[in-house]
């Protein structure tokens, strides 16, 4: 029996880290392997499952040696790391915690960011070097992570972001007389270059039937905390300025994984326009690519690295030029449609959280015998 012990965001809380850690903690517990996990909250809350043991109020001193003697109690601990969940400047007071772990421990760089302020480099460095496994989920984290930091890279793996096993059951719909639907999906706030999706779609006009462009998701939590409503509102603007009420479709919710398996099973191209050049993963990419979605996508490095293999197009950031020549090519020439689609479906099966939870416990189960042959040495 293993027991591992998780240091994250967790559901009932919605944003991307949380979602992820829920999904690989599912994965890893079987009959003889539970999942103990620790969830920051910025204020105590109800309504986790069975598998939160503590929650960490960010920022209280206590709940930091709290958690530190939770997660010494398991026998790996896997830390999912983010800057912005942690209490402290760029959430130092993780490094405090970590400083009082003593069981192996596998952590998880969600960001490498390729420009870190002088703080952000040494946490990274300083739990890098905490770490007995260093997890990124592509070659171009792992990548910067080597020759951007001082990190072993002996230590560091790449494991690829999870998906659903459900989404396989999507398919690329053969057009017929059905309107043909682009979607973007995920958490909403800037840098999703949505606004230049739509930008696209005023360059469509001429596609019969008209393409819908469906943008799916509720704005992130932490967005409407800092400003509100307001990126959503310039969209709706956008949208309205240009005369695309008819074209542009917005669905505010935040969507379970079985309403996300149908609106991704009735697209017919997924569009990611997203701003960003330093996102090394996406987990809506990796949700894509296993529904079997032709993807359309600016070239951030997840993008980069997994569409090189024929599943999508990718286009410059702030281009709704290219954008609109990318979805029109996939519109009007289905064959290339349907060779993307049968690509990202061929790579889908080493995708599934099943696959990527193995790959944890091949590293859960190395580190657990390195520590008890030196223990008994």
């Amino acid at each position: 029996m293993t027991t591992y012990g998780m240091l994250s965001t967790y559901p009932p809380t919605q944003c991307g880290l949380a979602t992820f850690a829920a999904a690989l903690a599912d994965s890893l517990i079987t009959r003889q392997d539970r999942v103990s996990v620790v969830a920051m909250v910025d204020k105590p809350q109800t309504g986790f499952p069975a598998e939160v043991d503590l929650q960490w109020v960010r920022g209280s001193a206590e709940g930091a040696y709290e958690t530190a003697s939770r997660l010494n109690a398991t026998d790996v601990v896997i830390l999912q790391h983010e800057y912005g969940i942690f209490g402290g400047a760029d959430g130092h007071d993780v490094v405090e915690v970590m400083n009082l772990v003593t069981v192996p421990v596998i952590t998880v760089f969600h960001t490498v960011l390729e420009t870190p302020t002088a703080n952000q480099r040494f946490i990274l460095e300083d739990l890098a070097t905490r770490s007995n496994t260093i997890v990124t989920m592509t070659s171009t984290a792992r990548h910067r992570l080597v020759t951007k930091y001082q990190v072993n890279a002996a230590k560091v793996v790449v494991i690829p972001h999870g998906a659903d096993e459900t989404h396989l059951t999507g398919r690329f719909r053969t057009r017929t007389n059905l309107r043909p639907t682009i979607l973007t999906w995920g958490l909403i706030g800037s840098g999703k270059g949505i606004e230049w999706g739509i930008s696209a779609m005023a360059l469509l006009a001429d596609i019969k039937p008209a393409p819908l462009y469906k943008i799916v998701g509720k704005t992130h939590p932490k967005v409407v905390e800092n400003e509100g409503e307001r990126y959503r509102e310039s969209l709706m603007k956008q949208v309205s300025e240009k005369g695309l009420q008819d074209r542009v479709e917005f669905d505010a919710r935040y969507l379970t994984i079985p309403e996300l398996q149908e609106i991704v099973a009735g697209a017919d191209i997924v569009l990611l326009p997203y701003d960003s050049k330093d996102q090394v993963t996406s987990g809506v990419l990796v949700e894509a690519i296993t529904a079997g979605k032709p993807v359309i996508s600016t070239r951030f490095p997840h993008a980069t690295e997994l569409l090189s293999g024929g599943m999508g197009i990718l286009v410059e950031r702030e281009n709704p030029a290219q954008i609109a020549k990318a979805i029109r090519r996939l519109l009007t020439e289905p064959d290339t449609a349907t060779e993307m689609a049968a690509a990202a479906r061929r790579m889908a099966p080493e995708l599934l959280w099943s696959a990527v939870a193995d790959k944890y416990r091949d590293v859960a189960a190395h580190l657990m015998h390195t520590t008890k042959a030196r223990i008994s040495a």
